[in-house]
């Protein structure tokens, strides 16, 4: 009955972490309005990752990470998963809708799993192999009328946000590194807010000019409710559910994003881009898969925007 009712719990636990991920797109969004890329992920991963420290250190959880290698192998995933996730999606936030953009964000298990074919030598079943079609043909359907006006830059800048994110999970994955979850994490948003914050330093420290209270309203959402508050309910939930159950609940974020922006940002998406987030969605849900082993804590898919 304990147990029963600490599912249910993580589960409630699961669904705020979604909600809060999903509307993240959209206060990204307002908060870029008055800050450059640079600017906003600096301060939002740099004040996420203190919190998040202050908390494990709170808990008694310990931080450490062992081996020389280890560290190494951290830093090329936060890279990956943090810095290179972080600074296109929110290029590809001022290049084009919010919506689009997280549709081609959210195409990062499709590119996971054929990176994990690559490097883990995975096999590309059935069902990842109708997950890479589909994914393929919702992109070419989401590209195809953009490309009248040239190269869609945004698009292009998202699409790079998901193999980026796609490529640091599959070399967490592969490097195996024991430690806390949350060290992991954080950790990895160390090594995210260094890379964002030399981009910042090379661009001229340039802050922004704050002209909308929208975007400072924006920028404090996506540090503390956004980075900070999801990450630490994110690890409440993970260790009681499936795997299947946090990638499905993973993967509705940004349906609350499309959702969100056409509310708060009156995106109006084209029918290609329903279309193609209809085919991408079920493709990413193909690529999760199921099973109901407790996910792995080097997946860390549960990306904010």
């Amino acid at each position: 009955m304990e147990k029963a009712h600490g599912e249910r719990g993580a589960r409630v636990t699961l669904a705020l972490v979604t909600l809060i991920w999903g509307l993240n797109w959209p206060s990204a969004k307002f908060g870029l309005q008055d800050f450059s890329p640079w600017t906003f992920r600096t301060i939002c991963f740099g004040v996420g990752t203190a919190i998040l420290m202050a908390v494990a250190r709170h808990r008694g959880i310990s931080l450490r990470i062992g081996s020389g290698a280890d560290r190494w192998h951290l830093a090329i995933a936060g890279l990956l998963s943090i810095g290179g996730f972080g600074v296109l999606a929110a290029f590809a936030q001022l290049a084009t809708t919010t919506s689009r953009t997280a549709i081609c964000a959210y195409t990062m298990p499709i590119w996971a799993s054929v990176l994990a074919t690559l490097v883990l030598g995975e096999r590309l079943d059935r069902r990842r192999g109708a997950a890479l079609v589909l994914g393929i043909v919702g992109l070419i359907i989401l590209f195809w009328p953009l490309l009248e006006d040239g190269v869609p830059v945004g698009a292009v800048y998202a699409l790079g946000s998901a193999v980026s994110w796609a490529a640091g999970t599959v070399y967490l994955k592969w490097a195996r590194i024991d430690a806390h979850p949350l060290a992991i994490t954080a950790w990895q948003l160390v090594v995210g807010t260094i890379a964002v914050a030399a981009g910042f330093c090379l661009t001229g420290f340039e802050i922004g000019d704050i002209r909308h209270w929208s975007s400072l309203a924006g920028l404090c959402y996506s540090t503390f409710v956004g980075t900070a508050l999801a990450y630490l309910l994110w690890f409440q939930s993970v260790a009681r559910l499936p795997a299947s159950v946090v990638g499905l609940g993973t993967l509705l974020v940004p349906v609350i994003g499309v959702i969100a922006a056409v509310i708060l940002l009156g995106d109006r998406p084209t029918v290609a881009d329903s279309v193609g987030f209809v085919l991408i969605f079920i493709a990413a849900l193909c690529a999760l898969g199921g099973g109901n082993k407790p996910i792995s804590h080097s997946l860390a898919e549960g990306n904010p925007a």
